[in-house]
């Protein structure tokens, strides 16, 4: 028999851990429980699939994602809560979280949750490891040199940057230049691929002289 991914439940609420790990365990897992991200972080798993609780109170699922990467974590993620609401859903996703499910968990659709994302674990681990360095490079980035890189990977040429943020083309050249080594990019494309990697959302912005 295969062995299944082990589960790592994350809920603050002791009852919830408990149907949560009996769930897993019902479905042939091996399941750990932690009361918070803290709890987890102490001795910080390696393999698995983490479940845990979206607390917007606590910052969400965004908060546990960016602890354990700073951890050099890149687990995949299913956030649940209670009637989860639509903003929630989106915030979770775009934050790295692989699915979002209702508590109480539905074990047949938990299954073929786990199942899926089993199957690409390492894909979704790797993918989400180059999403967060490709951030972290594109935090060191000035607000001009950001607005540079926005504009570039809409196909925009140096001429039309820096019509659209009203500076001269050789201002646009000094920025992207340094937006390249900051980026450690050694041609346009490659700063592109950071971009779309790091998922980042904001469209470009007509800026200030």
């Amino acid at each position: 028999m295969t062995r299944k991914t082990p589960l790592h439940f994350i809920d603050s609420s002791s009852r919830t851990r408990a149907e949560l790990a009996r769930t897993g365990f019902d479905l042939g897992h091996h399941a750990e429980v932690y009361a918070d991200v803290s709890d987890l972080t102490v001795h910080p798993p390696r393999e698995g699939i983490i479940i845990a609780r979206d607390d917007a109170e606590a910052g969400g699922i965004a908060i546990i994602l960016d602890r354990l990467s700073r951890l050099g974590i890149w687990l995949p993620l299913i956030a649940v809560d209670e009637a989860p609401r639509p903003g929630r859903i989106v915030d979770a996703i775009k934050g790295g979280a692989l699915d979002y499910l209702a508590l109480p968990l539905d074990a047949e659709k938990f299954g073929r949750c786990l199942t899926r994302i089993e199957s690409e674990a390492e894909i979704f681990g790797e993918a989400r490891k180059r999403m967060i360095e490709a951030r972290t490079r594109i935090s060191n980035l000035s607000r001009r040199e950001r607005e540079v890189l926005e504009w570039l990977a809409e196909g925009s040429s140096n001429k039309v940057i820096a019509r659209q943020l009203e500076i001269s083309p050789r201002t646009v050249e000094i920025h992207r230049a340094n937006m390249m080594t900051k980026l450690g990019a050694r041609h346009a494309a490659e700063a592109v691929r950071l971009k779309l990697e790091a998922q980042m959302d904001a469209r470009p912005q007509v800026g200030m002289g």
